[in-house]
């Protein structure tokens, strides 16, 4: 069983790009979302794409099955799909903790996201200086969500208020 252990935060500043190990480039988009709360995604990351099967659980745990698919199979799928989500990924090492920060592009830009995948629901974690508001388990700000809702179309109140976080 994959369990996927994830709390997501929102940033206040640039101090997280001193950390940064590893870089990489991420497609993705949705092809459903069920009554029982699974999602299915396909991501692209270079020349491999992958199709996942996700539900949330509790807390900040969720199901996350993720399968290589052959590249014509994937591209066909994301040719068809309404709606995807960019985003350059960056990978950090703080306090011997591995976090990553999501740099979303187009309708989602200038949203950036923190996240850090623990061991367990208890593990204590001191927060990094670059970080801001937690958003874990906040719907509107899942990248399904996303997808569907981008950020710049969440209305000039609330840029406004996010801007000043």
């Amino acid at each position: 069983m994959a369990l996927e252990i994830e709390r997501r935060f929102l940033i206040k500043n640039d101090n997280w790009k001193e950390f940064i190990t590893k870089k990489i480039y991420i497609e993705q988009g949705y092809l459903s979302k069920n009554l029982d709360g699974w999602i299915t995604r396909i991501r692209r990351k270079g020349n491999n794409y992958k199709i996942a099967l996700k539900k949330h659980i509790k807390g900040f745990s969720s199901f996350e099955f993720e399968y290589s698919i052959p590249r014509s199979d994937a591209e066909t799928m994301m040719s068809n799909l309404s709606s995807t989500i960019k985003k350059e990924r960056f990978f950090l090492e703080v306090e011997k903790k591995s976090w990553i920060i999501d740099c979303f592009k187009d309708n989602n830009y200038p949203l950036e996201i923190a996240e850090i995948e623990l061991s367990n629901e208890d593990e204590d974690l001191l927060l990094p200086s670059f970080i801001s508001k937690e958003i874990t388990g906040l719907t509107h700000y899942s990248n399904f969500s996303l997808a569907n809702n981008p950020f710049s179309e969440w209305g000039k109140d609330f840029l406004t208020t996010f801007k000043s976080n």
